[in-house]
């Protein structure tokens, strides 16, 4: 018998065999700039979203790509002998939030200097299937129909 911490522990280790994420920090971009693309992808299939980020002309697209690409990867680690195309995989989570911030000083007229916050951001990208949550979804109908 484990102590409460153990326990819980152990449910989180459980947990995260069926998440499947990829994290991209301190991207150099701005966060609204990289805001405009993770909503264009946001619950979207995998393959629809992997042609728009590599036709896109906007700075962050070819970074997300990249970090889907991995997302991708994770979930092929985790589920062997599985395909993409038939699990039916799309972009679950796709959250930008603010990095650091690097602090500049630009050369302005008579003298002075203005402040430039150079920014970044986190991305945090998370994949699902949607073959895994209508069995989930029957499954708990199911019960509560019994």
């Amino acid at each position: 018998m484990g102590s409460r911490k153990h326990i819980s522990a152990q449910a989180h280790k459980e947990a995260r065999k069926t998440q499947y994420i990829a994290r991209l920090n301190n991207n150099p971009t701005s966060p609204r700039k990289t805001r405009l693309m993770a909503n264009a992808i946001r619950g979207i299939d995998v393959e629809k979203a992997l042609g728009i980020l590599q036709y896109s002309h906007r700075e962050s697209a070819p970074k997300l790509r990249k970090l889907l690409l991995s997302a991708i990867a994770n979930w092929q680690a985790k589920n062997v002998g599985k395909s993409v195309e038939e699990s039916n995989l799309y972009i679950k989570r796709i959250c930008v939030n603010g990095g650091r911030q690097l602090k500049r000083l630009r050369t302005a007229p008579q003298g002075r200097g203005y402040r430039i916050k150079k920014r970044s951001n986190h991305v945090i990208l998370e994949l699902g299937s949607r073959l895994e949550e209508s069995k989930s979804t029957v499954q708990s109908n199911d019960a509560e129909n019994k």
